[in-house]
């Protein structure tokens, strides 16, 4: 099956902890911008412990490359007039895209537990946002369930409450499955919810890290996958290759059932997100299909 350029993609990534991590990220922005992707995010530390290094990066990401760049808030740690404060500064250093999220815990904390003068949820965060500016804002989304909800519908329900307070595009948390997303995205359709709702992709570079990313999130992980990764632990060409070959059929998988937008979980690496582009028929600097 051949593709077009008609797909638009997003990447992700999040503030680096050392030198070394600073430079991976800036080469695989300089490698993935060049795609001309709808936007970038920077996501937000736990408990909001990388505030100002994602500020920075966001600021530096959008002025030096010229593309949208999200910056990721969350209602932990601040108070509703510390994120007014954070919003306004976002707002006025020219950032329009806020992703707004719940946010984890910091370490050490195993439950949530809201800031007492802060907002509670989500879809309360998206309200303070909608009143402070006239943000574009994203919210997560949940094909398999958030882990602490109720049940799928309270789950959706949650989605429904951020739309309703004017979220405008829901992206997903990561999957490896296409009929998880095909179907939360029925259901989500049949309840009412009309915004987008991006697909979140990640490509897997290290395999045991997924898995302990997937048990906190919920995200269930196919055994067939499992076994395609068994003794490539250090086989990490091999890994290489059977990472991107996933995540390119799932990609594509999603594209012929009509999927627009793909959000790409970078973890501040390139090669697989851009040959995951390449095979989707994305070019460097080629005109984009409107």
């Amino acid at each position: 099956m051949g593709f077009t350029a008609d797909v638009r993609v997003s990447f992700e990534f999040f503030p680096p902890k050392s030198e070394k991590m600073e430079r991976a990220l800036w080469l695989s922005v300089e490698r993935l911008a060049p795609l001309g992707p709808s936007f970038m995010s920077v996501t937000y530390g736990a408990g909001g412990n990388t505030r100002e290094k994602t500020h920075e990066i966001v600021s530096r990401l959008q002025a030096e490359t010229g593309i949208p760049t999200a910056a990721h808030l969350t209602c932990v740690g601040a108070s509703t007039d510390e994120i007014h404060d954070i919003a306004r500064r976002y707002w006025d250093a020219g950032i329009r895209h806020i992703v707004a999220l719940r946010g984890d815990p910091p370490d050490g904390h195993p439950v949530y537990q809201p800031d007492p003068d802060g907002y509670l949820y989500a879809a309360d965060l998206v309200r303070g946002l909608r009143s402070i500016a006239d943000f574009e804002i994203s919210v997560a989304a949940y094909p398999e369930t958030h882990p602490e909800a109720r049940s799928p519908g309270a789950d959706l329900d949650n989605l429904k409450r951020k739309v309703d307070e004017g979220a405008r595009r829901a992206i997903t948390q990561f999957f490896f499955e296409p009929d998880v997303y095909l179907k939360f995205r029925d259901r989500a359709a049949a309840s009412g919810i009309t915004i987008p709702i991006v697909p979140g992709i990640l490509p897997v570079t290290n395999f045991s890290q997924v898995m302990s990313f997937s048990k906190l999130c919920g995200t269930s992980v196919p055994v067939w996958m499992a076994d395609w990764f068994d003794g490539l632990d250090e086989d990490p060409g091999t890994r290489q290759l059977v990472a991107a070959s996933v995540a390119i059929e799932l990609s594509r998988f999603l594209v012929s059932e009509g999927v627009e937008d793909i959000h790409f979980y970078t973890l501040n690496r390139a090669d697989l997100s851009y040959a995951i582009c390449h095979v989707l028929g994305l070019r460097p600097n080629q005109p984009k299909n409107e």
